[in-house]
C-alpha cells in the first residue's frame, strides 16, 4: 500500500486520478449523457442546502442568510430566521426535515452564529416550524464554542439515522492543531443529538471529564457531505482535505478519523503535513481523492429512473465544477464518472421524492436531471 500511496502523491497532480485504498481509479467523462440537466430553480447565488416538503415544494438555504421557499415555480423569502454570522465560509448552511415532519413539523438547519461573549462566530444547529411563510417555535439545539473570527471550515451537513437521532458536522475552523483531536473542544467533529437537542446517554464521551458529550466522532477536517446509507443505515461523510486527501468515511461511534495526524494531502504551499497516511487507532477512509475535488453535497442513488446509476454515490465537486458518480462494490469505489462537467460549482445534490436527481450549482440554481430513454 505504501508504494501505491507514494506513486499517487507524486503523479496525481499531472494525471488527475484518484487513489482509493489499493486502487487507482481514473475519472471518466461519458461519451453520451443519458440525461439532460434542466434548470428548475433559477437565480440562486450560493444554494448551500435544500430539502423537499411533503407537497414537493422546496426549502433552500442561501449562504448569505436567506431561506427560500420554492413552490409552483415561484420563490418566496421565509421570515424570522436567526441572525446569521457572515464571514468566509460561514453563513446559512444545511437544512433537513425531521423524519416525522408530517406529524411534528420540525425543520432543522445549521448556520454560523455570533451568539456568545467572544468576537466572531461558530456553527450552530436550530430547529423551527414553518407557519405563514415565517419560522416559529425556534429552538437552538447546539452552539459550538468558542467563537472565532477565522473564516474557514464551518462544515456543515445534517442527517437523521434510522433511530431518529440527528447528526451534524462542524469543521475544525482552521485550528487544525488544536480542535480536531481534542474531545474537550468543538470543531472537527460529527455530533449526535436526540431530535430535541438532548445528549444521548450512550454517546461515546458521556462521563468523560471535560468532554463535549455531543461528539460522536472526531479527527475530521471539514465535512460537507453527510448521508444515511439506505441499505445499512450507516452514516457516511465526505470531507475536504488540504491539497489532496479529500475523503469518504463511514462514521463510527467514538472513532478518530486522524486529521491532521494522518492525511493523504499536503499543505497548499506544497510542504508536507505529516509523513503518515495511517496510524493505529485511527480510521482509514473508504475512498480518497488526489488531487482534491473539494467535495460538497452527497447522495446515494436508489431510484429506478437511472438504471445505470442505482447504488452509486453522487458527490459535488466545487474545485473542478462537476458532479461525480462513484460506482460502489460494497464500500469500495471501483469506478468514477464525471457528470455535468463545467456547469459550475456543485454545492448540494439530492434525490427528490419523484426519484429524480436535483443538483444545486452556485451562481445558477437547482438543476433537475431528466433521464433520456
Amino acid at each position: 500500500m505504501k508504494k501505491s500511496i507514494i506513486f499517487c502523491l507524486l503523479f496525481a497532480v499531472t494525471l488527475n486520478f484518484s487513489c482509493a485504498q489499493n486502487a487507482e481509479n481514473k475519472v471518466n467523462t461519458p461519451k453520451k449523457h443519458n440525461f439532460k440537466a434542466e434548470l428548475f430553480v433559477d437565480e440562486l447565488q450560493l444554494p448551500w442546502g435544500f430539502t423537499f416538503l411533503p407537497d414537493k415544494s422546496i426549502l433552500i438555504t442561501e449562504k448569505e442568510g436567506k431561506l427560500i421557499h420554492f413552490s409552483n415555480g415561484k420563490k418566496s423569502i421565509i421570515g424570522n430566521i436567526p441572525e446569521v454570522y457572515q464571514r468566509g465560509q460561514g453563513g446559512l448552511l444545511d437544512i433537513e426535515l425531521h423524519p416525522n415532519y408530517e406529524k411534528n413539523g420540525w425543520i432543522y438547519f445549521t448556520y454560523a452564529s455570533a451568539e456568545g461573549d467572544e468576537k466572531g462566530g461558530h456553527t450552530a444547529i436550530m430547529r423551527a416550524k414553518l407557519k405563514n411563510n415565517s419560522l416559529t417555535n425556534k429552538e437552538l439545539l447546539y452552539k459550538a464554542v468558542p467563537n472565532t473570527t477565522k473564516g474557514q471550515h464551518f462544515g456543515s451537513r445534517i442527517v437523521f439515522d434510522n433511530e431518529g437521532y440527528v447528526y451534524f458536522s462542524i469543521g475544525e475552523r482552521g485550528d487544525r492543531d488544536i480542535n480536531p483531536q481534542d474531545i474537550k473542544r468543538d470543531g472537527g467533529k460529527i455530533y449526535r443529538l436526540y431530535d430535541d437537542g438532548r445528549i444521548p446517554e450512550d454517546n461515546p464521551f458521556v462521563g468523560v471529564a471535560g468532554a463535549k458529550t455531543a461528539i460522536y466522532s472526531y479527527g475530521h477536517r471539514n465535512p460537507q457531505g453527510l448521508i444515511k446509507h439506505p441499505e445499512t443505515g450507516e452514516i457516511w461523510d465526505n470531507e475536504h482535505g488540504p491539497r489532496g486527501g479529500d475523503e469518504i468515511n463511514i462514521i463510527k461511534k467514538g472513532a478518530n478519523y486522524g486529521w491532521p495526524l494522518v492525511t493523504f494531502g499536503i499543505n497548499y504551499g506544497g510542504t508536507p503535513i505529516t509523513d503518515k497516511t495511517e496510524m493505529k487507532g485511527m480510521e482509514q477512509p473508504i475512498h480518497y481523492w488526489v488531487p482534491s475535488i473539494a467535495p460538497s453535497g452527497m447522495a446515494y442513488v436508489t431510484s429506478d429512473k437511472y438504471p445505470d446509476w442505482k447504488g452509486s454515490l453522487l458527490v459535488g465537486s466545487l474545485a473542478f465544477q462537476y458532479l461525480e458518480r462513484l460506482v460502489l462494490d460494497g464500500t469500495k469505489v471501483i469506478a468514477r464518472e464525471k457528470l455535468m462537467d463545467g456547469l459550475g460549482r456543485v454545492r448540494a445534490v439530492k434525490q427528490g421524492p419523484d426519484g429524480l436527481i436535483y443538483v444545486a450549482v452556485e451562481g445558477k440554481g437547482i438543476y433537475k436531471l431528466i433521464p433520456i430513454r
